[in-house]
């Protein structure tokens, strides 16, 4: 079930290389809150992917599913209610508020890993 795959693992890393430059560098309307939540999704989707061999779709809805996990705990001021609200690092992390089209944005990265997985291509809903 573990097992590294370099390629993968170099995606996540250059994913979240941009994630972290749109952070501290992007102060848009559209980079910054929608492809931001894209990408976190496909960054998810490989960090997994490198070191969980199995199913790349189930790994994709498994990924899907986190993420909307997150986006509802979230609603219910999940980094308050486990005391970590005056931690920075975990209110960035987790996340401090909840948005509807988060969801979407979501959903739209779990799209389209199936563009540019090749494992997903093989292995469709």
């Amino acid at each position: 079930m573990f097992k590294f795959d370099k390629k993968s693992f170099i995606i996540a890393i250059i994913i979240f290389l941009v994630e972290v430059f749109i952070a501290l560098f992007i102060k848009d309307k559209i980079i910054r809150p929608f492809i931001g939540d894209i990408l976190v999704v496909i960054f998810i989707y490989y960090f997994l992917k490198a070191f969980i061999n199995t199913k790349a779709i189930n790994l994709a809805i498994f990924t899907l599913i986190f993420s909307f996990v997150v986006e509802i705990l979230q609603y219910f001021n999940f980094v308050e209610l486990i005391g970590l609200g005056h931690n920075k690092a975990a209110r960035i992390i987790i996340g401090t508020s909840f948005s509807w089209i988060d969801l979407v944005c979501y959903f739209v990265g779990f799209i389209i890993l199936f563009f540019i997985d090749k494992d997903l291509k093989k292995n469709k809903l």
